[in-house]
């Protein structure tokens, strides 16, 4: 496969302009055009829509674009490793993330990376909904995993602790429950399609889950914001991240609830790419820069926010 048809149907695609990309590359329209046509007779798919004012991704096309993504990218890794090529960091990085995580988190952090890597350019899509990597073309995503995931390709960012927690106005209201059974007495906040967490505690060796399968949640929301915001408002008890809350809980807005359980599992935010994928100079830097600027200790279990309750539990 001629991978210089490749980098120009990548370029095309993002550009949605063959001569304009076959310009960036330095070729003439029709030598562009011409070098298209050879791919897709090599691949026997249209890969674009054309018509005389525009060009659109093909079905095939759309499927062949992150596959040709990685084709470019090995390639450019490959020559780097054998000291040909440009070591240069550049080029577009797709990142997948958590919208909340991403907005407290990543958002206001990427005006210096752009001074460090000026010739990178970021491109998110952010979701609380988990995306294929794969599907999607993306080169990077943060997810998370419990540490004893075997699947994970890439580097872990920080833990990812989830407390019980609830208003103070909401438990002046309804009462502070005291133990998890009590917990079907009370309005639940919890995420669409979560699964029961387990909760443990050394005071008593009964399994219990969170949220109870007998209590239907008075709120099923889908990204971690409205959440917090709802939590914060006093509509119920919800379980969360502690970085999705520190600052809620620093200025009592939001308030632990049973400290003495804990979740029974050992979760944690992890960078990550496809099992694939070569781990390109655009992102093994964006990986390092954020590493570096919210990894361990990240700045929500620094010792500037609120002492929360340890569980008791070995």
């Amino acid at each position: 496969m001629d991978t210089n048809g490749v980098r120009l149907f990548v370029l095309a695609a993002d550009m949605l302009n063959i001569t304009a990309a076959g310009k960036r590359l330095g070729l003439a329209p029709s030598v562009a055009s011409a070098r298209l046509a050879k791919l897709e007779v090599q691949l026997g798919a249209d890969l674009f829509h054309r018509s005389t004012r525009k060009i659109t991704l093909s079905i095939e096309g759309a499927e062949f674009l992150p596959f040709a993504r990685e084709i470019i990218a090995q390639e450019d890794a490959a020559l780097v490793a054998l000291g040909k090529g440009s070591a240069k960091v550049n080029g577009t990085l797709r990142f997948a993330a958590s919208s909340t995580f991403a907005q407290l988190f990543v958002a206001p952090i990427l005006p210096e990376f752009f001074e460090r890597y000026p010739d990178v350019k970021v491109e998110l899509k952010l979701t609380d909904t988990q995306v294929s990597l794969i599907d999607g073309g993306f080169d990077l995503a943060l997810r998370n995993y419990t540490a004893e995931d075997t699947s994970l390709i890439g580097r872990k960012l920080a833990n990812d602790t989830r407390i019980l927690c609830a208003s103070p106005d909401y438990l002046t209201k309804y009462g502070t429950p005291q133990n998890v059974e009590q917990l079907n007495q009370h309005q639940l906040i919890v995420f669409n399609n979560a699964r029961p967490r387990k909760l443990v505690s050394n005071m008593s060796s009964n399994v219990h889950y969170f949220p109870p399968a007998s209590v239907k949640p008075q709120i099923i929301v889908d990204d971690g914001a409205s959440m917090r915001e709802a939590t914060k408002a006093g509509a119920g008890i919800c379980m969360s991240s502690i970085w999705n809350v520190y600052k809620e809980l620093k200025a009592g807005s939001i308030v632990q609830v049973l400290p003495e359980y804990k979740l029974d599992d050992q979760a944690a935010i992890w960078l990550v790419y496809p099992k694939s994928n070569v781990l390109t100079a655009k992102v093994r830097v964006f990986i390092d820069y954020l590493i570096e600027k919210i990894g361990e200790p990240p700045v929500w279990e620094t010792n500037t926010m609120v002492n929360l309750k340890k569980p008791m539990v070995n």
